[in-house]
Order: structure tokens, then C-alpha cells, then sequence
């Protein structure tokens, strides 16, 4: 029997000035254990005077982790941070009962020509802490546990797994993983997952039972446990998931919870204007008429 329950082709969404392709949430599958949203921004490549512009906009009810392959965003927030996220690092923005936050070009960056390629992925909290206060953490490349297993590069960018932890402050148990090949390697790592689990082919193909899947597609699993898989050579996968909430998370525009009182509260607070600031903005991004997905 296959071990595969779904398979989500990526779907254009637009972010404003920006199409970027929409993982999660799928119509059949709302959510892989934590992971409630992913978007796979780019590659795309901006000439002199064109930048990604993503005004201040609110959160609440999850943390947001922006890993990226290519280029770089300035990430400002209305607790003060302001920080570059670049290839290989972590933006971990843990929005609680809420947060404020813009993302754009860096300044130096700005009349010239540079790519943009990377994730941007929601990730749930527990139900007691989506009411906890805002945070934020920046973590460098070389702080991320990297090794070589059977053949191929393996980063552990989020979570626990494979005997290592990301120092990426995760509030839930689940993993995020990097996968990358120079030659056809056959995976057998079940053992070192739990929870619920999918798999986003970056670069690249994997074979399992017979099927081969490329570039673009997210796998989702039936068990964690009987996860095996060969992967093509030069390719480049991304293993993501975790144990589930026992609540549904509900999702309207920027604000997740299990409480839709919450989110009720939030599209209010955000109408009048009453989320803090970030600093050395004076635009924001308007509540849409429409906000579920």
C-alpha cells in the first residue's frame, strides 16, 4: 500500500506585487502538524528600482520562519527589530497575542539588479500559549545542525530530529528539514520522525513505490514512520512536519487561532489601529474585505 495520502501541486497566490506559490493550506489538507501555511516566494529576479515592498501587516496566533536561497529581506517589527535575514539563516517571529511587521528590500539593495528566492511558512502555537507575548529571533547559518548522513547533506533548520535540536525556539514538538543530494541516495528515515509528515521537492526528483515526483509538488505521508524515498541526483527537498494540534487552527488573512473570537478581535483592533507601530513606517497593509483562505 503507498504511503502516500496526497500529492499538492503548488498553486499561484499573489502577495501583492508578488506571485509566489501556495503549499499550504490545501483544500483537503489544512495543516501538517503544526505547519498551517508555506509559500514558496520566487526565484525571481528584480531589476535596478524594482523591490519587494510588503507594508507593516499584523499576526497572531502563530510563529512565521523565513528561510531563503536567494537575496535577502529586511525584516522590521513593532518590537523594535530590525534585522536582515540572508541565505541560510532564520527569521523566527513568534507573533502571539500579536505582532507587527514589515518586509522589504534593504536599502543598499535597492537600485540594483538581485534575485529573491526562498519560503515563508506559518507554523501554529499550542492552544495555551497563542495568547503568550511577541518575540522575535534571528539564527546565522553556521548555528544550524548540518551533517552528512548515508550519502547526502542534511540541515535541521527547525525543531528536533536525528538526535539534534535547531536552536530556532520552536513551542511545539516538530521538524524542518533540509535535504540535498550529488547523487541517487535511497532514505529510509522514518524512524527519526513523528507526527504527521510531507515532503516539498524543491530541485530535483525523488522515486517512491514505483512514482517519480519533480519540482513543484508537496507529498504528504500517511505514516511518519514508514518514510523511505530515493532521491535523484542534485536534488534539493525540504521534510516538514510534527505532532498535531487536537484543536482546529482557523485562518483569516494574517491571524490564526482556535478561537475564532480571537481572530474577531484582531481584523478590529487592526480596522482602528491600535497594534503597536514599527518604527520609521508610516503605511500599512489594509484589512481585505475577503480575509479566509
Amino acid at each position: 500500500m503507498s504511503n502516500l495520502s496526497l500529492i499538492i501541486e503548488e498553486r499561484a497566490a499573489s502577495i501583492g506585487s508578488f506571485l509566489v506559490g501556495r503549499l499550504l493550506p490545501f483544500a483537503q489538507k489544512r495543516a501538517v502538524g503544526p505547519f498551517v501555511f508555506i509559500d514558496h516566494m520566487g526565484p525571481v529576479q528584480l531589476d535596478k528600482g524594482q523591490n519587494l515592498d510588503v507594508p507593516p501587516h499584523p499576526h497572531i496566533g502563530l510563529s512565521t520562519l523565513t528561510f531563503l536561497f536567494e537575496g535577502s529581506i529586511l525584516h522590521k517589527d513593532s518590537l523594535g527589530t530590525s534585522v536582515e535575514v540572508k541565505p541560510g539563516e532564520v527569521n523566527w517571529m513568534t507573533a502571539g497575542k500579536g505582532v507587527v511587521h514589515s518586509e522589504r528590500t534593504p536599502d543598499y539593495l535597492r537600485k540594483v539588479d538581485k534575485k529573491l528566492h526562498g519560503l515563508q511558512i506559518w507554523v501554529a502555537l499550542p492552544k495555551n500559549l497563542e495568547q503568550m507575548p511577541p518575540s522575535f529571533s534571528h539564527i546565522s547559518a553556521d548555528e544550524i545542525p548540518a551533517w552528512e548522513q548515508n550519502g547526502v547533506q542534511m540541515k535541521l533548520i527547525a525543531g528536533k530530529g536525528f538526535g539534534r535540536k535547531s536552536p530556532v525556539p520552536t513551542y511545539s514538538d516538530l521538524y524542518f528539514l533540509e535535504i540535498k543530494s550529488s547523487k541517487e541516495t535511497t532514505l529510509n528515515i522514518g524512524d527519526d520522525l513523528f507526527g504527521e509528515s510531507a515532503l516539498y521537492i524543491l530541485s530535483g526528483e525523488i522515486s517512491s513505490e514505483g512514482n517519480t515526483y519533480g519540482p513543484k509538488q508537496l507529498l504528504v505521508a500517511k505514516d511518519s514512520k514508514i518514510c523511505t524515498f530515493t532521491i535523484g541526483e542534485n536534488s534539493t527537498v525540504y521534510l516538514f512536519g510534527g505532532e498535531p494540534f487536537p484543536e482546529e487552527r482557523f485562518i483569516e488573512w494574517n491571524f490564526v487561532s482556535s478561537d475564532k473570537e480571537l481572530i474577531k478581535a484582531a481584523k478590529l483592533k487592526w480596522l482602528n489601529q491600535t497594534f503597536p507601530k514599527v518604527s520609521g513606517e508610516t503605511d500599512f497593509v489594509p484589512l481585505p474585505q475577503k480575509g479566509k483562505f
